[in-house]
């Protein structure tokens, strides 16, 4: 009997420690997913200069609120693939250029656009000015290229001509925008000469030996300042410190 009642104790204490576990694990993954808890927290020390990138679905911004926020710059969705423009592209260039922020202008790469005619559509889109900061090619997988990734030689053909392209258009370096996994499948040992922005909001970067210029390091931040559908909005820091910063934005002018 005295077995019998130790050995129930045990699956009892065995059941509650399972228990318990299981809604520790769940509110550690509602906590990350609210953004509560940040799986990267950058040193301010080491990267002090900051910034986001903000696209539709942060609908209204209130740019001086927002830039208010200890941000250094912003990058703003202008267009995807041949023929989608962000609908608050024009909305939210001029009005950003009115705060202290240095701003850019990002494409959304499409695999199943020829180079030119993306190419043709971001630069009929987004008019230079002296400041900005260098074009974004954001670089990544969506719907099921991640499964079935095409070719790699085909999509960097029409990448090369993107780029190459923004590169005579602005006369400056365009950045490539990349998850790790798009980096390490097309990018890498083609692409160096490059400037780099590497998403990673898991854990610190791996890019080898190819040093990135911004890190993605999380895109569950909430700040003041702008209405839309979604929440959050992604946070970035630069990869040096401020002399850094005022040496590469600067040397990006455009003439």
């Amino acid at each position: 009997m005295d077995k019998s009642r130790r050995g129930k104790r045990r699956i009892i204490a065995a059941g509650v420690v399972c228990v318990t576990a299981a809604v520790l694990c769940a509110f550690y993954g509602y906590a990350v997913y609210c953004g509560l808890i940040q799986l990267n927290n950058p040193s301010q020390k080491r990267y002090p200069v900051r910034g986001v990138d903000v696209s539709h679905y942060q609908g209204t911004i209130d740019w001086p609120v927002l830039a208010a926020q200890d941000l250094d710059f912003a990058y703003i969705k202008a267009t995807e693939g041949s023929s989608h423009t962000d609908e608050k592209f024009a909305e939210n260039w001029e009005a950003a250029k009115d705060t202290g922020l240095r701003i850019g202008a990002y494409h959304f790469f499409s695999f199943d656009s020829p180079g030119e005619s993306q190419l043709k559509h971001f630069t009929e889109t987004v008019p230079a000015f002296r400041q900005m900061l260098p074009p974004v090619v954001d670089f990544e997988f969506y719907g099921d290229k991640k499964v079935n990734p095409p070719d790699r030689e085909t999509v960097c053909a029409q990448l090369d001509v993107m780029l190459q392209g923004l590169e005579a258009h602005y006369g400056v370096k365009p950045v490539i925008y990349a998850t790790e996994d798009t980096m390490h499948l097309y990018l890498e040992g083609r692409y160096e000469a490059y400037p780099l922005w590497i998403r990673s909001v898991m854990k610190k970067p791996d890019t080898g030996n190819w040093n990135w210029v911004f890190w993605q390091y999380t895109n569950r931040k909430k700040l003041n300042g702008y209405e839309g559908d979604e929440t959050y909005i992604d946070m970035n820091v630069f990869g040096g410190d401020r002399d850094d910063w005022e040496f590469w934005s600067r040397n990006y002018e455009m003439g």
